[in-house]
């Protein structure tokens, strides 16, 4: 069940990212990849509220966690494109976008990761008090 789950995840989240990507390239006409960072900072997000929110307050099946976190979210984020686009801002000696793009996505992802976290974990305490006032 976990490989299906995974697996319809993964179509959902390749779709979402390019459609997301597509929307992004409608409006932004410049040679920094936004639509990518975009995208790796949401996942970054998603994915570590889920980790600590659903997870902790077992919310949902392990299979159905699988299917969101490592299909969904695994097929959304991308690290294989961050690094074809660096690559490729750095050989049309674009060397201060590619920089920023880098450090923009490392520590917002890493920011981001900690917001979901954070957010996750107080969505978690406050069901927590609700369940133990209403008993």
């Amino acid at each position: 069940m976990n490989y299906l789950l995974v697996g319809v995840g993964g179509v959902i989240g390749s779709l979402l990212r390019y459609y997301l990507g597509v929307f992004t390239h409608s409006w932004w006409a410049y040679d920094f990849p936004l639509g990518t960072l975009i995208i790796n900072l949401i996942g970054s997000f998603v994915l570590g509220w889920l980790t600590t929110h659903i997870i902790k307050m077992k919310l949902l099946h392990p299979s159905i966690l699988a299917g969101i976190g490592t299909g969904i979210i695994g097929s959304f984020t991308t690290f294989s494109t961050f690094s074809v686009e660096t690559v490729t801002l750095i050989q049309h000696g674009l060397w201060l976008f590619a920089l920023l793009y880098v450090v923009l996505s490392l520590f917002g992802g890493l920011l981001m990761s900690w917001l979901g976290y954070k957010v996750g974990n107080h969505a978690a305490r406050n069901l927590q008090r609700k369940e133990e006032h209403t008993s």
